[in-house]
């Protein structure tokens, strides 16, 4: 009998404030009309402490426009899009309804998109209809937020109104698990500091105790392939070390007895049967542990996870005994929402999907590695020898059967070519002409980008380590469809599902599959930390007990600064050119090392404080590499300079 009346964490909450109870929660209240409760006679399961932070309100916005579509009808623009919940105060009527409706996205007309939500659209019920409705006691000034559900929204739709609403009726609550932020990016570009500021939102709108895909429709899920290519830039942004430790156990807990890992983590399903097994998205069973350890440096999630890893493993070898992953794919989602995926004119169609045999083998061979190097670190000798064995034989397998003595790989796509880079599957003799290819495929398109979930940052890290960091560059300034800079020149605030999830002129993408918040092509933060500022760990000291500093200015940037607060302290890298002129100002953390690579026409001229870098207190000259001087450093501040060597 109590106010509440409808709860649902997809459908939104329903609130009669005249059926208010005061007291209720306080002794003495009388309880004539309480309905008893079904108490259990045990509890199932083991009861052990929560190791991740709390889901916690981090931040309160207001509105920053109120359109009245049609007369009665307010849409309230808060300029973000965010995971959480409204909440108002008003003066009305007793029984006065008050209507909310939540959307990321408006329709060209002013009213709320909602069709992505997909309300009833496999059956009655179904969708996540994002309303929270509010029935006034009518005794005065009245507060209201629900406390049952959250949604994932920019806009507002107000119904129920007598009048239009003051701008301070209403504000927005985001909340979502809590870990501390530990990076910070800013560049000349305001492209680029608004596609990380996208990034950024769009992770914490998808932190609600487990790595949801999206906030707004009926899945809110941790699926795991998104996860897998994400783990890295997230650690970069925030300290995910309490929250990839309870996730992780997730993982173990919804492992299949076969040793598949589930495609979305908590399983509500059982992964003996439906939901496990996928390439990339199982793998990520396997990376984020192993990203864990590079971050943080703790062998115990390595020694807790080990074992499950494994079984991962010889599941798919037990399938595929000729080292190619062909049988047991489970549900084969490829690299998902790739460029042939896109419904754009003057697209090349059906050139843009690595093959699936090539995409699944690829991490069948990096899982393997990740698990020999596990046994390494725990010093399980016969397992590393065993996996370290392993991983060469399915590298001769994937060279012989996808690479030809050309260069090319198996089906001729930019992602085909980012994936074998980026897990170390090209022999040595073809990477030149490889990386030939792997430029003329995206010549191919237009100068853009066609690849999807996993290999789009792949593409973008080994552009770079193939010296061709101009042409990732050009693929992050691009503002032409698809690109970065396009869906933030349509309005995004988060970074969207789908490459042309909205097209001017064309309206909206599938609304089956949508969404406007979703972070896996946002995993170019990584390429942004790793290649703007320069910040990369050592994969052979890690938790940044070493650390590799390799800035590579270009595209037209003029500064970039920011920092990663690791475990031993903060990593902070900020540069600036002047004509030729390119100075380099860096912190090391105490009791690391860092090797540095700094671009320089003349090594012998390079300063650090004013006197030659070779002189440097904490300084040490190594060499050159091409166009780069190369040294090593102890901890403390330095401040370096060079000459740019001239762009050819």
């Amino acid at each position: 009998e109590g106010p509440v009346r409808v709860a649902d964490l997809l459908d939104g909450e329903t609130y009669d404030a005249r059926r208010e109870m005061p007291g209720w929660d306080r002794p003495g209240f009388a309880a004539d009309n309480w309905v008893a409760v079904d108490v259990g006679n045990e509890v199932k399961g083991v009861l052990t402490a929560k190791p991740n932070e709390p889901i916690r309100v981090t931040e309160r916005l207001r509105p920053v426009k109120v359109t009245e579509p049609s007369p009665g009808v307010y849409v309230v623009d808060f300029g973000q899009v965010l995971a959480g919940r409204c909440r108002i105060r008003i003066r009305g009527e007793a029984g006065q309804q008050i209507e909310l409706r939540h959307a990321e996205v408006l329709k060209d007309d002013g009213n709320i998109y909602r069709d992505n939500l997909r309300i009833n659209a496999n059956g009655p019920g179904t969708g996540a209809r994002q309303k929270d409705v509010y029935i006034c006691r009518g005794d005065g000034l009245e507060e209201y937020a629900p406390e049952f559900t959250y949604h994932g929204f920019r806009y507002v739709e107000v119904r129920g109104l007598k009048n239009r609403p003051p701008a301070d009726f209403i504000v927005t609550e985001a909340f979502h698990s809590a870990p501390p932020r530990v990076g910070a990016f800013a560049c000349s570009s305001e492209l680029l500091n608004k596609l990380m500021s996208n990034i950024i939102w769009t992770l914490r709108d998808n932190l609600h105790s487990t790595p949801t895909d999206c906030p707004q429709r009926d899945e809110r899920m941790g699926w795991m392939g998104d996860m897998a290519v994400f783990a890295q830039p997230a650690c970069y942004l925030m300290d995910m070390g309490a929250f990839f430790s309870k996730w992780v156990r997730d993982i173990r807990d919804d492992q299949a007895d076969d040793g598949r890992y589930a495609d979305f983590v908590p399983h509500p399903f059982n992964p003996n049967v439906r939901f496990s097994g996928a390439p990339a998205w199982g793998d990520c069973g396997v990376i984020v542990p192993w990203r864990m350890y590079q971050n943080y440096g703790d062998t115990r999630v390595l020694a807790e996870h080990f074992e499950s890893a494994r079984r991962w493993v010889d599941f798919i070898h037990r399938n595929n005994p000729d080292l190619i992953w062909r049988k047991a794919r489970g549900n084969d989602y490829n690299d998902w929402l790739n460029g042939d995926t896109l419904k754009l004119e003057g697209y090349p169609k059906g050139e843009a999907e690595i093959p699936r045999e090539v995409f699944a083998t690829a991490f069948f061979h990096e899982s393997t590695e990740m698990v020999a190097k596990m046994a390494r670190v725990l010093g399980r000798t016969d397992d590393a020898e065993k996996y370290g064995k392993l991983t060469e034989d399915i590298r001769a397998a994937f060279i012989q059967n996808f690479v030809k003595e050309d260069g090319e790989v198996t089906g001729n796509t930019q992602s085909a070519y980012a994936i074998a880079f980026e897990f170390g599957l090209l022999p040595d003799e073809v990477r030149a002409a490889a990386a030939k290819r792997m430029v003329q495929r995206i010549r191919d398109y237009k100068n853009h980008i066609s690849t999807g979930f996993h290999t789009t940052v792949m593409l973008m890290k080994q552009l770079t380590a193939t010296g061709n960091t101009p042409v990732a560059y050009m693929l992050i300034n691009n503002r032409t469809i698809p690109s970065w800079g396009y869906t933030i020149d349509q309005g995004a605030t988060t970074i969207w599902e789908r490459w042309d999830g909205y097209v001017e002129g064309r309206g909206f993408q599938d609304p089956g599959m949508n969404s406007f918040c979703h972070y896996a092509i946002g995993s170019v933060g990584e390429w942004m930390y790793r290649t703007i500022l320069g910040i990369n760990h050592d994969e052979s000291r890690p938790g940044y007990e070493h650390i590799i500093l390799r800035p590579e200015p270009g595209g037209g940037l003029t500064w970039a600064r920011g920092h990663h607060d690791t475990i031993r302290g903060r990593i902070s890298s900020e540069w600036r050119i002047e004509g030729d002129r390119f100075t380099l100002n860096v912190r090391i953390p105490a009791n690391t090392t860092a090797t540095l690579y700094l671009p320089a026409a003349d090594a012998a001229a390079v300063t650090e404080g004013g006197r030659p870098a070779a002189e440097a207190p904490g300084v040490k000259a190594v060499g050159t590499q091409g166009s780069t001087a190369v040294f090593e450093l102890g901890s403390g501040a330095y401040s370096f300079q060079s000459t740019l060597p001239r762009s050819e």
